[in-house]
């Protein structure tokens, strides 16, 4: 699992990559347009001097309008005919030829030489390069079919920009076209040996970022048929606290799936703690239980699949008594228990200090703990409730010892009849970009006459120190918030660029606004507290789940992939600085 975890990280960290492109396709087209143009003006202003712009200035408005039109035409040609991707690639592409021709002007300054007209089809040919790989990487064409279509906008600009008296005379400098047609090779053999860097784990690592690129706007079937095929069917077990009324009018669950959110929105399971949310009317909080990114449902068939056989859930223990909640802190690590009747649920946390998911070896550690005490089922929920790194062995071995007092502490506690409140901002507006579709819930437990409250959210981790602002705020008005969890919702209300990937709770929402909510639903469920009996239930439903292999082959072809294009970027450059003394 640590492997697995450390798989997981690496391919993390490289989402940073993907905030490479603009974020508007309006901005790639307006700078595309005014890159051109001084492409237009290097040429005429330096390469071109003695023809003068005065007599060619209506070339500019043609090259816009060539470049605006082959932008679109580009679209015809990419497998998912995306205008956006076009305009991304035309702009970077359109760069490169630009650099070429200022770092020619500035290197006949620098060196006292006249300027080489080369540096045009020098230009040209690494534009078209350009193309090659772009074409080949994310837009899905073949390297035949890259090599067919590579030209066709820098070619289109060329004759437009340049005279036609001296298309071939600039084109056939020998330089020029060397350097080029040196270029156009490296990239189309950098194309084939990363297309195959992930073999024999992952045959095709273009195919794999293009599913993933098409994914990010929302069609994400290539990517849950690749994720599927490399899938697995195993059992996994999905347990409830289910509280109810005497006369079972109103009803509330606490859901803990063994299956993890994700692997990303929008696929697979990504956005599963609210589907499960809304499958039970909306009245329950899905927890993260201890599980990782290997336990991800790979696609929608397997969330359906999943969500249907919740309904067979059976009854595994019932009651109508709890203990008051026993809080145990080690250092950085806080258990915080109660037991209903024989069966223990426990919260981990290292808030505000943070961690990535707990391990499973923790959960394993402390259920056979509660066996060996004769508890009944043991239920272990991962707070997820602050920022970090993987739990380190200090970390983690206070919080299977505060974990392990915890569950000496409930065995000498007094149980005592329980009362439930539940209430959400359902009714309430509280969308906000670091929050998932199912808002906010809070639980009031009535116990030996003392009200507690479990707060929770649908999001993707917490900024750290959040929870223990909220915490205080409740404390000074007098209402004992235990604790607040987060279901690590992998859905995104909107496309975060930045280096997660997503906004955790509390990074663009204040904790005072979120302690003005969760307040408000706090006196809702202390409303509507009622007299309760619980029952446990326990399902097990077989579905397919990513595993870890696919995370180790994916981390591997990203790995290599980088490594061969760390290495053509520093020969392309010493490459392409040889030119410059020419």
């Amino acid at each position: 699992m640590e492997k697995d975890s450390d798989d997981v990280s690496k391919i993390h960290n490289r989402f940073s990559l993907t905030l490479v492109n603009p974020s508007s396709h309006y901005f790639s087209l307006v700078v595309s347009m005014i890159v051109s143009t001084v492409t237009v003006l290097a040429i005429y202003f330096g390469y071109l001097s003695n023809l003068g712009f005065e007599q060619n200035w209506y070339r500019l408005p043609i090259v816009l309008g060539v470049l605006a039109l082959t932008q679109l035409l580009d679209t015809r040609f990419s497998k998912k005919k995306e205008y956006s991707k076009s305009l991304h690639s035309s702009l970077f592409g359109n760069m490169l030829w630009t650099v070429t021709l200022l770092m020619g002007i500035l290197s006949s300054i620098v060196l006292s030489k006249d300027i080489e007209p080369f540096f045009i089809t020098f230009g040209l040919l690494l534009f078209a390069s350009f193309r090659i790989g772009i074409y080949t990487t994310t837009l899905g064409a073949s390297l035949k079919k890259a090599w067919a279509i590579c030209f066709i906008q820098p070619i289109a600009m060329y004759l437009v920009l340049i005279p036609q008296d001296l298309w071939i005379s600039i084109l056939s400098e020998p330089i020029g076209l060397g350097y080029g047609v040196s270029f156009l090779i490296i990239a189309s053999v950098w194309s084939f040996v990363t297309d195959r860097a992930g073999r024999p784990g992952m045959e095709s690592t273009h195919k794999t970022i293009q599913a993933y690129l098409a994914s990010q706007g929302n069609d994400f079937e290539d990517a849950e048929k690749l994720m599927e095929q490399r899938s697995n069917e195993t059992k996994v077990s999905t347990s409830q606290i289910k509280f109810s009324t005497q006369n079972g009018e109103n009803e509330f669950r606490m859901v803990l799936p063994e299956i993890h959110p994700g692997p990303y929105h929008p696929v697979g399971g990504s956005n599963i703690p609210y589907l499960i949310y809304k499958n039970l009317s909306s009245s329950a909080m899905v927890m993260h239980s201890i599980s990782d990114h290997a336990l991800n449902l790979p696609s929608r068939n397997e969330v359906e699949k999943y969500l249907k056989n919740l309904e067979n859930s059976k009854v595994k223990e019932d009651g109508m008594q709890c203990t008051e909640p026993v809080t145990v802190q080690i250092n950085k690590a806080r258990v915080t228990g109660l037991l209903f009747e024989n069966n223990p649920l426990l919260f981990l946390s290292l808030s505000p200090h943070g961690m990535e998911d707990i391990p499973s070896y923790m959960k394993i550690e402390i259920v056979q703990y509660a066996d060996n005490r004769n508890y009944a089922k043991t239920m272990i929920v991962d707070c997820h409730n602050a920022m970090g790194e993987e739990i380190s062995k200090e970390d983690g071995e206070d919080m299977l010892n505060a974990a392990k007092s915890c569950l000496d502490t409930l065995i000498t506690k007094d149980r005592f009849p329980i009362e439930f409140g539940y209430a959400n901002t359902d009714e309430m507006d509280v969308w906000t970009e670091d929050l998932g579709m199912a808002g906010l819930g809070i639980v009031c437990l009535k116990i030996n006459e003392k009200k507690y409250f479990l707060g929770w959210a649908d999001a993707n981790n917490m900024e750290n120190g959040v929870r223990e602002k909220i915490i205080d705020i409740f404390t000074k008005r007098g209402y004992q918030l235990l604790e607040i969890c987060t279901s690590d919702t992998h859905y995104a209300p909107v496309k975060a660029r930045n280096r997660n990937g997503y906004y955790q709770l509390g990074l663009i929402t204040s904790a005072e606004k979120l302690s003005k909510w969760f307040f408000k639903i706090a006196k809702n469920a202390e409303a509507n507290i009622t007299t309760a009996k619980f029952e446990i239930l326990e399902n097990e439903t077989n579905v397919k789940v990513m595993g870890q292999g696919i995370y180790e082959d994916y981390s591997k072809a990203l790995d290599n992939s980088l490594k061969i294009t760390k290495g053509f970027v520093i020969g392309c450059v010493i490459l392409f600085i040889t030119s410059l003394f020419l």
